[in-house]
């Protein structure tokens, strides 16, 4: 049961619809049981000249009666069982989505795309194959055997039967030798599907870089290696099951043929009537297909097992952020934050990212955040966000240790504008409201502080546009206007963003600073950015140089320690009067 730990509460509570589907299933195997019966009592009646109109009419609606039967009674078993495994398949996705929800960035930085949606799709599936035809179909290959073989003793000999089974014996023997070593092959099998479907994903979400590089070709020949792979991993399940698959058959017709033979002889000396011998071979005849199905179970069993244990994998991951035992209950912060000798380093890394960071931030300020590419900008907006743990007392807001805040209250608390950003495959509305469901008015004011309405009010469907797949159909100042405009909604205390201005010209900057200005006197704000025209206005302005705060002050104050930031500043002054000369000539 260990196996079935993530599960087995979703099967229980269907247990009463499985209850029924057995109920329907066992009837319609009674009645198919009884029609070979019929077929052999009315082979000794024809044979004793005892058949007349009567008994012709007697067993036709018998046998239409049976017949209706056993059409609506599989109808029910197939519902009740055939149902409940599609609502554990669509209850065991949501878990695992919902699990997935939860579980921290780190996990998704040593786990491909491509293998996640192969575990919420085939894997899930082969899960809902096992709980469902598998389920039905062992048990039908359970109840007709044992109920014909009743029906054979009962209408044949105890020596024929056991005669009949010698069979049956090797093949339980050759089944179980198959199922050790199918195992392997079913993991593998989905392993290579799983990369096959990683290559496909990542090369659909970059195919506008393979184009511009013209490295379509490249491209086809990595996903063929991976497609022959997994041609190649299944082939090898194929010529497996298609040696099993014979090798029944195989033995189930020699039980046939020891039946019609040995049979047959005991119709001669007058052993057994030829309506048994009907009867009795059509019993046998019926355990074809029972026998028949035993690799087709074995297959839907392997791979659903393999299957639930690579969901389990999954379910089985504790995420490495969540609130703790000794969460304060409060609904918002406010936005003071100080942080605290504070030293950070990625899991699995070997040198600190920042170190020895102290800080404190009012309720209300500004602070901007500069330094070289890889000084540790970003990582300190992803602590602030709790996208990675910290240790205690090193980070407060409000006074509260921010591991002591609950999660949904601290991001709900910080409008956040990534380095890099993402939009959904929907309407601009929906990317901008991002299912908080602002009133209109919010969501055109929002926009208009971020300088995208404009842009908006330009195209056809204006805010009901759909953007396409990571916003495609936008340019990068487009979305990172959107996305900032979805970071203000709602008035958030706290306000991150993460050189969020980078992909707009120094003009549209203004433009967004100036609206931001009117939302930003009341709130907390740290600005990350490049530009010293982003920052030089900030309460506080700290410089970021190999993990560490190499300056401190306002930008008058850092210009006169000509530092670091009096550098950066000098080199962006001849930056822009370089476009100022290109542009005018």
């Amino acid at each position: 049961m260990d196996r079935l730990r993530h599960i087995k509460d979703l099967v229980f509570k269907h247990t009463k619809r499985y209850i029924v589907g057995i109920f329907c299933l066992i009837i319609v195997d009674i009645l198919q049981l009884a029609t070979p019966r019929i077929f052999g009592l009315i082979t000794d009646q024809l044979e004793m000249r005892t058949f007349t109109r009567s008994t012709l009419m007697v067993y036709s609606l018998l046998l239409v009666g049976i017949a209706v039967g056993i059409a609506t009674f599989r109808f029910f078993w197939r519902y009740f069982i055939f149902g409940s495994s599609r609502i554990i398949e669509a209850d065991l996705r949501d878990r695992l989505y919902a699990h997935l929800q939860k579980l921290s960035i780190n996990y998704y930085n040593h786990n491909k795309t491509g293998d996640l949606m192969a575990h919420a799709t085939n894997d899930i599936n082969n899960i809902r194959m096992a709980f469902g035809s598998g389920i039905a179909v062992s048990l039908d290959s359970l109840l007709i055997p044992v109920a014909a073989l009743i029906m054979m003793l009962n209408v044949g000999s105890i020596g024929l039967t056991l005669i009949c089974f010698i069979p049956l014996v090797l093949l339980a023997v050759g089944t179980g030798f198959f199922m050790r070593i199918m195992h392997k092959s079913v993991e593998n099998m989905q392993a290579a599907f799983s990369t096959m479907t990683e290559t496909a994903q990542e090369n659909f979400s970059g195919i506008r870089v393979i184009k511009a590089f013209a490295r379509e070709v490249s491209e086809m020949k990595k996903f063929n290696k991976a497609n022959l792979h997994n041609r190649a991993m299944n082939m090898k399940y194929v010529r497996m099951m298609s040696l099993m698959n014979p090798l029944i058959m195989t033995i189930a017709s020699v039980s046939l043929i020891i039946g019609w033979w040995y049979g047959g002889v005991l119709v001669i000396y007058g052993d057994m009537s030829l309506g048994g011998y009907v009867a009795y071979n059509t019993y046998l005849g019926m355990l074809i297909w029972p026998i028949a199905s035993i690799g087709w179970l074995a297959g839907i069993f392997q791979r659903g097992a393999v299957s639930l244990d690579r969901i389990n994998r999954i379910l089985d991951e504790e995420p490495e952020i969540r609130d703790g035992p000794n969460v304060v209950n409060i609904d918002r912060i406010r936005g003071k934050i100080v942080i605290k000798d504070l030293d950070f380093t990625y899991p699995g890394g070997h040198s600190p990212v920042l170190k020895g960071i102290n800080l404190t931030i009012e309720e209300g300020q500004t602070l901007a955040i500069v330094g070289r590419t890889g000084s540790g900008k970003s990582t300190l907006a992803n602590l602030l966000l709790r996208l990675y743990n910290v240790e205690d007392g090193r980070i407060f807001i409000d006074g509260y240790d921010i591991n002591r805040i609950p999660l949904s209250v601290l991001r709900k608390s910080i409008g956040y504008v990534p380095q890099e950003p993402f939009l959904f495959s929907t309407t601009i509305r929906d990317n901008i409201d991002f299912y908080r469901n602002a009133s209109d008015e919010e969501i055109i004011r929002a926009s208009k502080i971020a300088g995208v309405y404009s842009d908006i009010m330009e195209f056809p469907y204006k805010f009901n546009t759909i953007v396409g797949e990571r916003g495609v159909t936008l340019s990068g100042g487009q979305k990172q206007r959107i996305s900032i405009a979805k970071a203000i909604i709602g008035s958030p205390p706290i306000l991150l963003f993460d050189d969020c201005l980078s992909a707009v010209d120094t003009r549209t900057e203004e433009e967004i600073l100036k609206g931001l200005s009117k939302i930003m006197e009341n709130v907390t704000s740290i600005i990350i950015s490049h530009r010293i025209s982003s920052i030089k206005d900030a309460d506080q302005i700290i410089v970021l140089d190999e993990g560490r705060i190499a300056e401190f002050g306002t930008h008058d104050e850092l210009l006169a320690m000509e530092g670091i930031y009096y550098e950066l500043y000098q080199k962006q002054l001849l930056s822009d009067k370089l476009e100022v000369n290109h542009i005018y000539g």
